[in-house]
This record gives structure tokens, C-alpha cells and sequence, in this order.
């Protein structure tokens, strides 16, 4: 009891401070109340009180921030800062409780709010956030509003219920974690918020959990006089609006799961929004600082009634499988969860097992996005554990098949294991009953000092290319080396040179490689000192084909590199993105199709196409304007010819280069789209041509191999979703037609519906 009193002493006492403080510095104290509305949305009712007691003293001062907090809604909802919006009308609802704001404006309030939901033409998920707003509000505000308005809420209510009947909910498979529904149901957002508010209804409106500090000042508060809201009319939709995307609510424990101690509440009670949403909201503000996070979310109030580290890993899992993208990097919810295992080495660690031990029984429902982030988190989080972990425990993977999903992840956890430390190491660690699932020793193979290689087409040529590149010859003199390979492709007689020679690439970028293999940085010197050479080699599409095709022959062992030597020859133009597509989808890679390190080097070269794109436009944007500043300048500059001279010579040059950097935005973008146009196109027709196999030989379709596949074509709609839609109407009218078999048009249908 102690700490809530002296948290109304220190209230009252500042709430005195501030008052004897308004004459000078009013603008201020304004100014920061509203930013703390915004920005602490897990100490609401902390400062709504402090509003209260201020309004109760100074009356014109209370109606000032009603008006500021107004504006500031304005200027969020414009910014399309929608998640700082719902925390200040949340602010305004909590006002109600301490007598700032009269009840019926509240109420108005929320009715235009939900009137959003008659709108034509908008998209849905405007209407959802509207209607999430109002009812993400209820929990706090609700009993209030009930008892002063009740028949006005319950129409509220019935219109929500009726908006919620007619929703388009096509997206929801794509953004669950489990496709299973058991024992957890991931449910809509809004629906699950919609039940809880149901329940808390049924229950007359009584919550248990938020911290409620203006109930001590009853006598002071009820006194007070109150302010009307404005009347706020939403803002009318516009193009470039970015609502906030729908989600699937996360869940994992129940109370089962929490043996000993105080009860879980059930995911339909509000109190389990409540909590929830506060631990968002404390990550939200200390996200960068993962020790004061980890402090923050352990002293959270009200622990006592709560099993709080339950909760608290379910919110992490939660945030960290959120599709499409977590709100936070991957990597801070590893050191965060790090650190609370640190303050709380009795207890944390415990629920952690248990909570993987869960997500690693649950991997035959588990979304493939999903399962890429737990085996990056998992793998890191055992590396800071001297790789610690009860292996024995998962052997029932090994007597399954390989593809399936329980084994595929042991084995791609190991291997990014190993990145984090060395061969032997992992060696080491793993059972021996293991040995199938470690990944190989990552050597280099080369294939010119193989037994029997001497009869190796290109064999002499190797050596001779070995020695020269060690004597630091020039690329003149290698060339000319190169010019005695073979050409396997080309009749003896044929002599137009330079064509496509599968050998001489062979040859020289093996030989390279091989004197280069001792470490990434030695491999990334050989590169940028041969690049003349490789670029050269490469001038034709077969020519990146084959360059890749080569990498992966001598590194097929070691995923890593093969990953950072990519990277590197589509940074230094020797291969292009297509190219990189073109090789993954190629048959040479058919039987690694389904490994994670495929699709990091895809998701990797796609982002550095969009990159490429946005920097262009970014010079493209400053040319623009720059030219723009000119225009001003000599049109305020009267009448002084050198100056007009100089002025129009400089905006020649500037139209010139903004008519070049035009020509490669355009050639940028045909780049950008040609690369998804490849990409899907590959996914149809390898999908196709499994679902016509299964179906002629009437088999099954859902194989392991086919789950990947699909989910992989779903995980690049999302990742990439916002570069997507600038090329929806060329998907739609040349790949993703009517004609297409249902299955693979059904992911393009719940990627549609994600922003409809």
C-alpha cells in the first residue's frame, strides 16, 4: 500500500509545484503534458490525474490542454501517426475519469468516430482503426460512460457489432503464426478486442488491473468543473494515408501453463488487453535501451496479481513473430530477453525453456517467416549460453523426415550456430545421435587439385592462371592466359571469340577463390582486384548464370559465404539481381530450394534493388528542388544580367542532369519490377507444376517441400509489400490472372486485402 500513497503525496505535491508555476511557464508545462500523453502511454492515469488536480485549481488551465491535446490529435491523425493518436484520445477518455471532460462530448466523440464506418469507398482498414480506437478506450473509460450515457453506448456498440459482421477478413491466414487452431485460436485483432470488450460488458464494467491513482481524490475531483470536446469531425480519407496494417493477436500460455502462483487471465478478458497492451507500450518507449526496458517491463505495477514473466515472454514472442515485420529490429528482442534472464536468473530462464520447448513442438502449424526469426533468435540466444541446451529432449526429429519441419530446424539452427562460433565447436556441443542434422565442415572444394583432376579440361590453364595471379601479373597478362581455354560451347572451327565460355569462368574464378578462401576479407580483395577481369567474363546473362553457379560449386559447404560473395558481386556489378534470381530458382539449385540461407540472400538482393531505386529518386527529389531554389532566386534577383547570365547557365545544367537522373529512375524501376516479375513468375510455375504432378498421380498436395513454397511466395509479398504495390495492375494483368489455380491466387488475394 505504501507505494500508491506516496505516489498521491508526490502527485498533489507536484500538482502544487506546477500550479504556482502556470503564470510563467504555461506554454511549457502545455507543452510537455501533451508530449507525455503521447509518448508514456504506460503512465495514462498517472498524469490524467495530475491533469485532474490541476483543472480542479485552474479551470481555464484545464480547458487550454483539452485544446492542445485536440490540436495535437489534428496533427498526429495528419502525419499518419496513428498509433500516437490512439494513446491521446485514450488520454481524453481517461479524462472523463477525473472530471476534466464532461461524459456526453466523450460519447460524441466516439459516435463520429464510429461513423466512419458508413463511408463509401474507403478502405477497411480506416474503419478499423476507428473502431479500435473507441474500443481500445472502453476498458478505461467504460463503466463511466455507461452509467452516464448507457443507451448511447449501447447503440455504439450495436453499430460496431454490425461493421464487425460485415468485415473482409481474407487476410487473417496470412498474418497468423499457427495455421492450427489449437490450443490457442490466433485470432483478428479486432475481433479479440470485441470479445474482450464483450465480457468486460457482462461483467458491469469492472476491471481489475489499471492503476486508477484519481480515485484518492474523489472529493477534490468530483468538485471540478468539466470541459466539452470540441466537436472533432475525422479527417477525411486520403490517397496517401497509411493506416495501420490489421494483425492476428499472439498467444501461447494459457493459465495451465502457469502452474504455481497468481492466475493468467483468459485471453477474452480485458485485463489480458490491458497488461498486454502496457508491455507493448513499455518496449514502445525503452526499445533502444534494453536494460531500462528489461527494469521497466519486471517492475511493472501490479505484478503481485499477475504471472508476470508469462506474460512478458508472450509479449516478446508476440512482437518478434508479428507479420509482416516486427515493430523493432530482430536483434534487440534477443539482447532484451538476455537481459531479463540476467535479473532474473531464478525464475526467467525457466519460462524461456518452456516457452521454446512449446514453439518447437508447435513447428509443424508455424508460419516459415515465423520459424526464420526463431531460428536467428534462438541460435543467438544460445551463444550468449555457451550453447547450453537439453538436445537430447528433440530427438524425436531425428527418426523423421529430413524436410519436415521439427529436423529442418535443428539443422538450420546449428548452422547459424556456427556462424556464431566454429565447426568443431558445434561438433561438440550436439549429441552424437545428432550427426545427420551438423551442418558440414565448411571447406573449399577445388576441383583442379582433386585425385584425377589433371584430366580436367582447363587443368594446365588453372596452374599456369595459379601462378600468375600469385606473381602478381596484370589483367592483361591473365586474359591472355585465359585465352587458351576451350570453349566447350563452340564447334574447333568457329572463331568469333569473346562468346560465352563456361570453362574460362570456371577456370579463373575456381583458381581465385581457392587462393583466396582463407577468410571473407581475403575472398573481397580478390574480387575488387580481378573486377576488370570478372566483369569481362560475365558480359552475358549466361555469363552471371554461371559465375554463381561457380561460387556455389566451390562453397557449397559454407552458406555463409556463399551469402557474403553474392552480396558482394551484385555491390560491385558483376552479377545483377535477376541474375541472382534467375540461379536460385535455377534446377542446379532445385535441392537447396528449401534452405534458409536461399532466402536470405533473395530477401538480401531484393532489398538492395529497392535501395538502389530510392537513392536514385532521393537525387532525383534533391535535383528538383535545387533547381526550383534557382528559379527563385533569379526571379527575385531583378534586373542584373551577369547574374542572370550565370543563374540560366546553371539551370541548363541542372535541367540536364535532372533529365539524366530521370532516364535512370526509369531504367531503376523497369529493373526493380522486371526482378519481381522473375521472382513470381519462378514461384508459378514451380508451384504449378507440383500441384498438375500431385493431381495426375492423385497425391496429396500439402508436402513439406510445397508448405515452404507457398509460404515463401507469402513472406515476399510481405516483406516487400510497400515496393509490391506500385506493380499491382502489372501482377494482376500478366501473372496473377483468373486463369491461375486457386491455391497460388489465394496469396495474392490475402495480399490484397491486407490494405483494403
Amino acid at each position: 500500500m505504501a507505494s500508491t500513497s506516496s505516489l498521491e503525496s508526490n502527485l498533489e505535491g507536484l500538482a502544487g509545484v506546477l500550479e504556482a508555476d502556470l503564470p510563467n511557464y504555461k506554454n511549457k508545462i502545455l507543452r510537455i503534458l501533451c508530449a507525455v500523453a503521447r509518448l508514456l502511454p504506460e503512465k495514462l492515469t498517472v498524469y490524467t490525474t495530475l491533469v485532474g488536480l490541476l483543472n480542479a485549481r485552474n479551470y481555464n488551465f484545464g480547458g487550454e490542454f483539452v485544446e492542445a491535446m485536440i490540436r495535437q490529435l489534428k496533427e498526429t491523425l495528419k502525419n499518419n501517426l496513428y498509433d500516437e493518436a490512439v494513446y491521446l484520445v485514450r488520454f481524453l477518455s481517461d479524462l472523463v475519469n477525473c472530471h476534466v471532460i464532461a461524459a456526453p462530448s466523450m460519447v460524441a466523440m466516439f459516435e463520429n468516430f464510429v461513423s466512419v464506418t458508413q463511408e463509401e469507398d474507403v478502405p477497411q482498414v480506416r474503419s478499423d482503426w476507428f473502431v479500435y480506437v473507441v474500443l481500445s478506450c472502453l476498458p478505461w473509460v467504460g463503466k463511466e460512460l455507461y452509467e452516464k450515457k448507457d443507451v448511447e453506448v449501447d447503440r455504439l456498440l450495436s453499430q460496431i457489432e454490425g461493421y464487425l459482421k460485415r468485415r473482409v477478413k481474407t487476410h487473417v491466414p496470412m498474418l497468423q503464426v499457427w495455421t492450427a487452431e489449437k490450443p490457442h485460436p490466433q485470432e483478428e485483432y479486432l475481433d479479440c478486442l470485441w470479445a474482450q470488450v464483450q465480457k468486460l460488458k457482462k461483467d458491469r464494467w469492472q476491471e481489475r488491473h489499471i492503476l486508477r491513482p484519481y480515485i484518492a481524490f474523489d472529493s477534490v475531483l468530483c468538485e471540478a468543473l468539466q470541459h466539452n470536446l470540441p466537436p472533432f469531425t475525422p479527417p477525411g480519407h486520403m490517397p496517401d494515408a497509411q493506416y495501420p496494417m490489421p494483425r492476428v493477436v499472439f498467444r501461447m500460455f494459457d493459465y495451465t501453463d502457469a502452474p504455481e502462483g497468481p492466475v493468467m487471465p483468459g485471453s477474452h478478458s480485458v485485463e489480458r488487453f490491458v497488461i498486454e497492451e502496457n508491455l507493448h507500450c513499455i518496449i514502445k518507449s525503452h526499445w533502444k535501451e534494453r536494460k531500462t526496458c528489461a527494469a521497466q517491463l519486471l517492475s511493472y505495477p501490479g505484478k503481485n496479481k499477475i504471472p508476470l514473466n508469462y506474460h512478458i515472454v508472450e509479449v516478446i514472442f508476440g512482437e518478434l513473430f508479428q507479420l509482416p515485420m516486427p515493430p523493432h529490429i530482430d536483434v534487440m528482442y534477443t539482447t532484451l530477453l538476455i537481459e531479463l534472464c540476467k535479473l532474473q536468473p531464478g525464475s526467467l530462464p525457466q519460462v524461456l525453456a518452456q516457452a521454446t520447448e512449446m514453439l518447437y513442438m508447435r513447428l509443424d502449424t508455424m508460419n516459415t517467416t515465423c520459424i526464420d526469426r526463431l531460428i536467428n533468435w534462438f541460435s543467438h540466444h544460445l551463444s550468449n549460453f555457451q550453447f547450453r541446451w537439453s538436445w537430447d529432449d528433440w530427438a524425436d526429429c531425428l527418426t523423421l523426415d529430413a524436410e519436415k519441419p521439427k529436423p529442418k530446424f535443428v539443422k538450420e539452427v546449428l548452422e547459424k550456430s556456427m556462424r556464431l562460433s566454429y565447426h568443431q565447436r558445434i561438433v561438440d556441443i550436439v549429441p552424437p545421435s545428432f550427426s545427420a542434422l551438423i551442418p558440414a565442415e565448411p571447406i573449399f572444394y577445388y576441383k583442379y587439385t582433386e585425385e584425377n583432376s589433371a584430366s580436367l579440361p582447363g587443368y594446365q590453364v588453372g596452374i599456369t592462371v595459379g601462378n600468375a595471379i600469385k606473381n602478381r601479373a596484370s589483367n592483361e597478362e591473365i586474359m591472355t592466359i585465359l585465352k587458351d581455354v576451350p570453349n566447350p560451347n563452340q564447334e574447333d572451327d568457329d572463331d568469333e571469340g569473346e562468346s560465352f565460355n563456361p570453362l574460362k569462368i570456371e577456370v579463373f574464378l575456381q583458381t581465385l577463390l581457392h587462393l583466396a578462401a582463407k577468410s571473407f576479407s581475403h575472398s573481397f580483395s580478390a574480387l575488387a582486384k580481378f573486377h576488370e577481369i570478372l566483369k569481362t567474363l560475365t558480359d552475358s546473362d549466361e555469363g552471371k548464370l554461371h559465375i554463381l553457379r561457380v561460387v556455389y560449386e566451390v562453397w557449397r559447404n559454407h552458406p555463409q559465404m556463399i551469402a557474403v560473395l553474392v552480396d558482394k558481386m551484385i555491390r560491385t556489378q558483376i552479377v545483377d539481381c535477376a541474375a541472382v534470381a534467375n540461379w536460385l530458382f535455377s534446377q542446379d539449385m532445385a535441392h537447396e530450394f528449401t534452405r534458409f540461407y536461399i532466402w536470405e540472400i533473395l530477401h538480401s538482393t531484393i532489398r538492395k534493388m529497392n535501395k538502389h531505386v530510392q537513392k536514385i529518386q532521393k537525387e532525383l527529389e534533391e535535383a528538383k528542388e535545387k533547381l526550383e531554389k534557382q528559379q527563385h532566386k533569379r526571379r527575385d534577383s531583378g534586373d542584373d544580367e551577369d547574374m542572370e547570365k550565370n543563374s540560366e547557365d546553371e539551370e541548363g545544367q541542372l535541367e540536364e542532369q535532372i533529365e539524366r537522373l530521370q532516364e535512370k529512375v526509369e531504367s531503376a524501376q523497369s529493373e526493380q519490377k522486371n526482378l519481381f516479375l522473375v521472382i513470381f513468375q519462378r514461384f508459378i510455375m514451380m508451384l504449378t507444376e507440383h500441384l498438375v504432378r500431385c493431381e495426375t498421380g492423385s497425391v496429396d498436395i500439402s508436402t513439406p517441400w510445397y508448405k515452404n513454397c507457398i509460404e515463401r511466395l507469402q513472406q515476399i509479398f510481405l516483406m516487400h509489400h510497400v515496393t509490391i504495390q506500385q506493380y499491382m495492375g502489372t501482377l494482376e494483368n500478366l501473372l496473377f490472372t483468373a486463369e491461375l489455380d486457386h491455391h497460388i491466387l489465394a496469396v495474392y488475394q490475402q495480399f490484397c486485402a491486407l490494405q483494403l
